[in-house]
Formats: C-alpha cells, sequence, structure tokens
C-alpha cells in the first residue's frame, strides 16, 4: 500500500487527474479525490486503500452504509454523507439501464434541448459530440450572447467535439424568439462549419435550430439545416 507522504508531489492523485485525466487513475486514487483528507496517522490514500480493502472492491462501496463508512478514523458525519451521495449516483446509474440519448433526427434534438433552451433570454449554441451510432456523449454550450450577435467560430465547435472523442457531432442554438427560421448570419455560420468539417474529418450531422410552435411559421417549433439541403 502506497503512502501519500511518499508519492512525490507531481504524482498525486490530484495532480495526475489533472495532468492524465481519472481514466489514468486507480480506484484508491480516484476515493482519495473525493475523500480529500485522511487523519494525523493516516493520510487520504492509505485511507482510500483501507476502505477497498474493507470492502472487497470498488463495486463493494454499494453496500456500504454510513454506520460502515463511520467505522474507519477520518470518516466522519459529513464525510460519511458526501461518500453515501456518490454512491447513491452509481447506484440509480447502474439500475437504470438506459442507454445514451439517440440524436439522429432533428426532431429528437429538438424534443431533447427544448427544455434547456426554453425561456433563455439570449442565444446560445450548443455542441451535441456523439458516438459511432449516433448517441449523445456529451452536450456543451460554447457560446452565449445577445440575440443579434454571431456566436459562434468553427474553433469552439470542433474543439470540443475532438475532446470528447466523437465520432460525428450535431449543432443546435436557440432563437429566443421563438421563431426558428435562419438568418443570413446563420446560413452563413452554417456552411463555415460544414467546410471546417471537411478540414478536420469530423462529420456534421445537422445544425438545428431551436424555437418554440407557436412562433414557427412551419409549425416544428426548429429548422434544420440538414433537412433544408444545407448540410
Amino acid at each position: 500500500m502506497t503512502s501519500l507522504n511518499t508519492i512525490p508531489l507531481g504524482e498525486r492523485p490530484q495532480e495526475r487527474l489533472q495532468m492524465k485525466g481519472p481514466n489514468a487513475l486507480s480506484d484508491a486514487e480516484l476515493l482519495a479525490i473525493v475523500l480529500r483528507s485522511g487523519t494525523r496517522g493516516c493520510d487520504v490514500l492509505s485511507l482510500s486503500h483501507k476502505i477497498l480493502h474493507g470492502s472487497g472492491s470498488l463495486r463493494g462501496l454499494l453496500r456500504l452504509t454510513v454506520e460502515d463508512m463511520q467505522a474507519y478514523p477520518g470518516i466522519g458525519g459529513v464525510k460519511a454523507l458526501q461518500l453515501q451521495a456518490m454512491i447513491e449516483i452509481a447506484r440509480r446509474v447502474l439500475s437504470t439501464g438506459e442507454a445514451a440519448p439517440l440524436m439522429d433526427s432533428p426532431e429528437r434534438i429538438y424534443n431533447w434541448l427544448r427544455p434547456i433552451a426554453d425561456g433563455e433570454p439570449v442565444e446560445k449554441f450548443w455542441v451535441l459530440s456523439l458516438s459511432r451510432k449516433n448517441r449523445l456523449l456529451r452536450c456543451q454550450a460554447v457560446t452565449s450572447g445577445t440575440a443579434t450577435a454571431s456566436l459562434v467560430h468553427p474553433r469552439e465547435v470542433f474543439r470540443e467535439a475532438i475532446r470528447n472523442s466523437a465520432s460525428a457531432l450535431v449543432c443546435a442554438h436557440n432563437h429566443p424568439s421563438g421563431d426558428p427560421s435562419p438568418s443570413q448570419a446563420d446560413i452563413r455560420a452554417t456552411r463555415q462549419l460544414r467546410e471546417a468539417s471537411k478540414v478536420v474529418q469530423l462529420d456534421l450531422l445537422d445544425h438545428v435550430i431551436i424555437g418554440q410552435r407557436e412562433h414557427d411559421p412551419a409549425g416544428s417549433g426548429y429548422y434544420s439545416f440538414a433537412e433544408s439541403g444545407i448540410l
């Protein structure tokens, strides 16, 4: 069992997380990040090893009660409740069995984004990073501004998709007026994104403008650049 005090500063869990990402960390290191601190006689990494040894495995943490956690010196009431919340999140993720949302049509994209976009007073631009099967890996708002401003540059869009190891992406932005009809600026930006996607060899499947059905002349509530033939 490795003690935190024997590890060089640059190789400690938090520094390794920052430099190399979560996949590079061991189970004990990840738990140490959550625990944050140990006790005078037992540093946080040693405490993490003890908890994992006592529970049998990382999955064994799911069976721990608050009382079980507080049996370890250094785990007080607040820290035990924090751990219990983390464990409950993991338990719910494991129990749902739900696949990531499928983003294979502008209607699905609109229905998924509408609760997020509704009520936004300014335009926001989202990048939806997708897997090979068009399931959502991550949705990120990359820019936000006034309703008349040009919001996005291809650099921000494709940087996020590449960072998420996306196989393809969809772009979306809202029109606070509720009318999803594209402006000339929207059309120019979409064509720019289309050309950039060819350069970086990452498929841009669609750019969807999110509006509201009651304000949409077409009645759908959204505008799809793929359906319109621009993409």
